[in-house]
């Protein structure tokens, strides 16, 4: 029960990552809201049961942040965490064939979402006197992914927003953390349809040094960590779970190993 009478808002909650944090936080005691853009966010709320509510939002609109804050003051009483979830990683192309469109509408997510979550967030949470907030990035944000451009520049951002809110609320007792993740396998990768976990020795990922797919639990299980109490000297941290990726490559433009089975 290490997030017992804690509410945490968890974005992007209708599936995949997010709706693994939201069943493993309401696990250890949390009070969640599960939102999401795709309507999927009333089940995973109704199957968690009265520990749950479910807020439909659209994290690019500063209307629906707002609301999404306060219906976890209104509901719970307060907000204690913040899980900034939700993003998409767009189209795979070489950067010049890449659109302006494009741009905007992978950073009106991946990052202008996480500054609206982080802006009413801190605000809830200044009320309340303080806090845990998890930003969800990715190893696109550390190391070079070949046609990623868009999402890898939009998702390095989500890092540097992540270390300096750590810096402006260290002293008012709110925590600001970042997990990246690795290839992970969710509803992003069309085989999951028939798989919902990667089969033994089928997909194998070439440059993994743990040489397996990233599961949403595994992702859940570190944003856990950041969130609660056991983390509690912890702020600042962007922290890979990505099976080694990132010390395997060093900025050099590698491949994203989970490319193919993606498309």
């Amino acid at each position: 029960m290490r997030l017992k009478n804690k509410t945490a808002v968890i974005t992007g909650a209708g599936s995949g990552m997010g709706r693994a944090m939201a069943e493993m936080f309401a696990r250890e005691g949390a009070r969640v809201v599960c939102a999401d853009i795709s309507g999927k966010q009333d089940e995973v709320a109704a199957s968690i049961g009265n520990a749950a509510t479910a807020v439909h939002a659209d994290v690019a609109s500063e209307a629906d942040i707002k609301n999404m804050i306060a219906v976890a003051e209104q509901k719970f009483g307060r907000l204690d965490i913040l899980v900034n979830n939700a993003g998409f990683g767009g189209e795979m192309k070489p950067l010049h064939e890449q659109t302006a469109e494009s741009w905007d509408r992978v950073h009106s997510v991946n990052i202008r979402g996480v500054f609206l979550g982080m802006k009413y967030g801190v605000i809830s949470m200044l009320k309340s006197g303080g806090g845990a907030i998890v930003n969800i990035t990715s190893a696109a944000s550390v190391v070079g992914w070949k046609h990623h451009s868009i999402y890898g520049a939009a998702k390095a951002g989500v890092n540097q927003l992540t270390r300096a809110a750590a810096l402006d609320y260290a002293g008012r007792n709110i925590r600001v953390n970042a997990v990246a993740p690795g290839t992970t396998w969710t509803g992003l990768v069309k085989q999951s349809a028939e798989h919902p976990e990667p089969p033994p020795g089928i997909f194998v990922l070439p440059g993994i040094p743990l040489n397996r797919w990233g599961l949403a639990r595994d992702i859940a299980a570190a944003a856990l960590f950041l969130a609660s109490d056991d983390a509690a000297y912890i702020t600042g941290v962007v922290l890979p779970v990505d099976g080694g990726y990132c010390i395997g490559f060093s900025g050099m433009g590698a491949e994203n190993p989970g490319k193919a089975a993606q498309r």
